[in-house]
């Protein structure tokens, strides 16, 4: 059976066709899974939630122990210490505790996560491979050759030796979030409708999900 190639055009910043490139077709190339990318987006969420909500219980409560008055003879319900959570400035029962609410997720369906939104940006004609990434430093020169390109909310992804004037320019555009191959994610990679793969940078991604 003939192997199935995954083939796209590079593009430079003047928005001029450069040499064609074989993507890896187990990277690229592969039927999206939108319920496994909605896991790991939901695993990555998860993570940064901060857990931090919490109250005081009856037992942090700084306040005296002794019982409020007599137990009988006041015509009065009976009571002990003043920190239950029926008097003002009392203890919470029941409230929100520090916890953690991240979860686990098999390594392989992370993997195969981030495989299907890209291959999902490919398929949509949304992956552009630019030829190199340099640029004068000024955002409005960047600006104009991106929106030559028909490019709006994107992520471009970088390598290892992404051009400083690139970064500079990219970090004052509107949109435009710009992150190296190690941190490239599902949930980064679908809130944006573009996706840019620094030439020096593709070899990295299909080696890390090869």
């Amino acid at each position: 059976m003939k192997e199935l190639k995954v083939k796209i055009k590079s593009l430079n910043l003047n928005n001029k066709s450069g040499k064609e490139i074989t993507l890896d077709v187990n990277v690229f190339g592969i039927s999206p899974r939108p319920d496994i990318m909605a896991r790991v987006i939901r695993w990555q969420l998860a993570k940064r939630r901060l857990g931090n909500h919490s109250v005081k219980t009856r037992s942090e409560i700084k306040m005296t122990t002794a019982k409020m008055y007599k137990q009988k003879g006041t015509g009065k319900a009976r009571h002990g210490s003043g920190s239950v959570s029926q008097f003002r400035g009392g203890g919470m029962a029941h409230g929100p505790v520090l916890h953690s609410h991240s979860h686990n997720l098999n390594k392989k369906v992370r993997k195969l996560g981030l495989k299907s939104a890209l291959s999902d940006k490919f398929k949509l004609g949304k992956l552009i491979i630019l030829d190199g990434s340099k640029c004068d430093g000024k955002t409005s020169t960047l600006k104009k050759k991106l929106d030559e390109m028909g490019v709006g909310r994107t992520l471009v992804i970088s390598g290892i030796e992404v051009e400083s004037n690139f970064v500079k320019a990219a970090n004052n555009i509107k949109n435009l979030d710009l992150l190296t191959y190690e941190g490239i994610n599902v949930y980064d990679i679908v809130k944006k409708e573009n996706l840019i793969i620094i030439d020096d940078a593709l070899k990295f991604v299909e080696e890390r999900l090869s």
